[in-house]
């Protein structure tokens, strides 16, 4: 097992103490965002992005004691990969990182982009109001990163991922589901999207993340209680193709979660440390690909 560093504050995590659970050797936080406001577009307010940088997340394994992290591209760096590319070469070895990119990429950006640790595209279309992909850009890049090994990483809201099951049904390349499929109280395991997400986990290569669990509660925090049973119905579902994710540095929250409370939440999601060392340890080292 890894030890944290015995906590301490790090920008944008609320909480100091590290977690109660310990971690296994090689625990990985599956999904991050880093924002260096060096790669920030001209003219962008670099000030909300204060604290998002490498160096910060660092503070934030020690605190966690995790050791691996994926670097999901942020919407404020567009379908400019710079930024996530640098991160994942600043996080080191233990790093991999997912790209945001349109159709009209080029096959030498595709494998530029692999060398330098990317091993997936993210499509979050939850809101159209701001998103920097389209629905209807998810299959023509699921066909193109196929043969790379990428995986398609979905945020869809629910009520989304139930009105394109056919689409998703289709897609020839692994798909990964963000924060729990995005699937709200009080409908929870009864919601259409959950019995889309049960047919799709079934076919051996679509995997879910436990994050962002206070995306879509109602209760609310430290346990986002009205989220468990969403959580514990998809681990049961796919026990060895489920990982989680801190989300730091919740860029969609004004007031900042505890990261180690969120990491707690899996003392009482999974039922005993052997599902905990795979969700941390082995799922992620197979689906990124780490040694």
């Amino acid at each position: 097992m890894s030890k944290a560093d015995g906590g301490g504050p790090v920008p944008n995590s609320s909480g100091t103490r590290p977690p109660r659970l310990p971690m296994p050797e090689g625990a990985c936080d599956s999904h991050i965002h880093v924002v260096d406001p060096a790669f920030l577009p001209p003219g962008t307010d670099a000030a909300p992005f204060r604290g998002m940088g490498p160096e910060d997340y660092k503070a934030l394994q020690r605190r966690l004691g995790t050791q691996r992290a994926v670097v999901v591209q942020p919407k404020a760096f567009g379908t400019d990969n710079a930024g996530t590319l640098a991160a994942v070469a600043a996080l080191g070895p233990g790093a991999r990182g997912i790209a945001v990119l349109h159709p009209d990429a080029t096959e030498a950006e595709l494998r530029r982009l692999d060398a330098g640790g990317i091993r997936g595209l993210r499509f979050s279309v939850w809101k159209p109001a701001d998103t920097v992909t389209t629905i209807d850009m998810i299959e023509p890049m699921a066909e193109r990163i196929r043969a790379m090994g990428w995986h398609a990483q979905i945020n869809m809201s629910a009520d989304q991922i139930a009105g394109n099951a056919s689409l998703l049904e289709r897609l020839a390349c692994p798909i990964v589901f963000d924060h729990l499929g995005r699937i709200p109280p009080p409908g929870g395991t009864g919601h259409p999207a959950f019995r889309v997400l049960e047919r799709l986990l079934g076919r051996g290569d679509v995997w879910v993340k436990l994050s962002g669990a206070y995306l879509d509660s109602i209760e609310g925090g430290p346990d986002y209680p009205d989220m468990a049973e969403v959580a514990r119905g998809l681990a049961h579902l796919a026990p060895e193709r489920t990982v989680w994710g801190s989300d730091w540095p919740h860029v969609t929250e004004r007031h900042k979660p505890d990261d180690a409370g969120l990491l707690d939440l899996l003392l009482d999601w999974l039922p005993d440390e052997a599902a905990r060392r795979r969700v941390l340890r082995d799922n992620p080292a197979i689906l990124y690909g780490f040694g």
